[in-house]
C-alpha cells in the first residue's frame, strides 16, 4: 500500500503537515545523528525509514522528515506489519498516518507472514528485512534508515558474550550495511523518547519488549541495570566502544584473510584446495578467517567455531585423522594439501539468536 504526492508538489518538503518540534537537546541529537549519516547520498535520492512506530524510529522519522529534504533528499517511510499480534493492522495504519502527518512520502505498509523456521524472533527478522529490501528495489530508494540504537548495540555485544560468541558477534551491528543506515547507533534509547516526547509524538509501546521470555528483554531490564548498579554508569557506552574497536580490528584482519586467499586457493572441479604449510605459518586469526572464507566463498556455507578448529586441526594437529565433514562440505587432508568438496546435505536449522539487526 503507498501513499504518493505528485513530484515537487511543495507540500513533500514543507508545509502544516510537517510539524517542526522546538529544538530541545534531544531533537538536536538525533537530527545531527542524522544529517551525519545522509551526508554522502546524492542529490535526489530517495531514503525510507523502516518506521515500527515505537520510539526509536518514530524518532528517526522526525529527524529524517526535517533533515532530508535540507540535504536535497527524498524521505520516505516503509511500515511491516508482522500480524503476530492482535491490532498488528491498526498499528501499522497509525504509523502511516504519524509519518504522513510528519510529510514523509512515499509511505508503504508491507504486510507480511512470518514462518516458523529458527524460532519466533529469527523468523520475524527474516521476514521484515525481506520485506523492506522488496520496499527499497520497488521504490528505487538509495537507503533504508533503521532505529537501532547505542542501547540495541550494547545488548547486542553482552549477548554474543554470554554465548562466547566470536568478534563477528561481538562487534555488533555495522552503521553501514549495503543499502542498510543505522545512523542511531551512538544515540540512547532514553534519547529518542525524549525525542519524541518534546515533538508532540505518541510512540506505540511493542508488548514483545516487556516479555522475559526473550533473552534481550532479560538483558535490558535485569542484566544491565545490575552492571550499571555494581559497576557504576557507563556500561552500556563501554560495551558500544568494545563493538567499534572489534569491528576495526575484524575489518583489517578480513581484509588481511581476502588478500591471502587469493594467493592461496586453487580452484578444482569439485571444490579447491589450500597449502598446509602456508596456513601453519600463519597466526590462528588468520589461519580460520582463511579456512572460513574459502568454505563461505566457495560453497555459500558459514562455518560455526567449533567447525573451524576442527578444520584447522589437519593443519596443526596432523596425524593421519579421516576427512571432516561440514554441512555441504568434506575437507581432507592429502600430503601438503586441504582439499575441499563439496557434497550434498542437509541444511541444519537456523539458531533464533535474537539479534536485534
Amino acid at each position: 500500500m503507498t501513499s504518493e504526492r505528485p513530484p515537487g508538489d511543495p507540500s513533500a518538503v514543507s508545509g502544516p503537515a510537517q510539524r517542526r518540534p522546538r529544538l530541545t537537546p534531544a531533537v538536536a541529537d538525533l537530527r545531527r545523528a542524522v544529517r551525519r549519516s545522509l551526508a554522502d547520498l546524492e542529490p535526489g535520492s530517495l531514503v525510507l525509514v523502516a518506521l515500527s512506530g515505537g520510539p526509536d524510529s518514530l524518532a528517526l522519522a522526525t529527524a529524517t522528515a526535517f533533515e532530508a529534504p535540507r540535504a536535497g533528499l527524498r524521505a520516505g517511510a516503509v511500515i511491516v506489519d508482522h500480524g503476530l499480534q492482535p491490532g498488528s493492522d491498526a498499528v501499522a495504519d497509525q504509523a502511516r498516518a504519524q509519518a504522513q502527518e510528519l510529510g514523509l512520502d512515499p509511505v508503504r505498509i508491507e504486510r507480511v507472514t512470518v514462518g516458523a523456521r529458527g524460532g519466533p524472533e529469527a523468523a520475524a527478522r527474516t521476514a521484515r528485512y525481506a520485506a523492506l529490501e522488496r520496499a527499497a528495489t520497488r521504490t528505487g530508494a538509495a537507503a533504508v534508515l533503521l532505529g537501532h540504537t547505542l542501547d540495541d548495540q550494547a545488548e547486542t555485544v553482552l549477548l554474543g558474550l554470554a554465548r562466547g560468541s566470536g568478534a563477528g558477534s561481538l562487534k555488533g551491528m555495522d552503521e553501514l550495511n549495503g543499502v542498510y543506515r543505522r545512523p542511531l547507533l551512538g544515540i540512547r534509547r532514553a534519547t529518542t523518547l525524549q525525542a519524541c516526547a518534546d515533538a508532540g509524538l505518541g510512540p506505540w509501546t511493542d508488548p514483545h519488549n516487556a516479555d522475559p521470555v526473550y533473552g534481550r528483554v532479560r538483558v535490558r531490564e535485569r542484566v544491565l541495570p545490575v552492571l550499571e548498579r555494581e559497576l557504576g554508569p557507563g556500561v552500556a557506552e563501554a560495551l558500544a566502544r568494545t563493538a567499534d574497536q572489534l569491528r576495526e580490528d575484524a575489518a583489517a584482519l578480513d581484509h588481511f584473510a581476502e588478500e591471502v586467499a587469493e594467493e592461496l586457493v586453487e580452484h578444482a572441479e569439485a571444490g579447491l584446495s589450500l597449502p598446509v604449510r602456508a596456513l601453519a605459518a600463519n597466526p590462528p586469526a588468520l589461519r580460520q578467517r582463511l579456512i572460513r572464507l574459502a568454505v563461505l566463498g566457495e560453497f555459500h556455507v558459514s562455518l560455526s567455531r567449533t567447525q573451524t578448529l576442527e578444520v584447522a586441526r589437519l593443519v596443526t594437529d596432523w596425524h593421519g585423522q579421516g576427512p571432516v565433514h561440514l554441512p555441504g562440505v568434506r575437507v581432507e587432508r592429502e600430503a601438503d594439501l586441504l582439499l575441499f568438496t563439496a557434497v550434498e546435505s542437509t541444511p541444519a536449522p537456523a539458531r533464533d539468536d535474537d539479534d536485534a539487526s
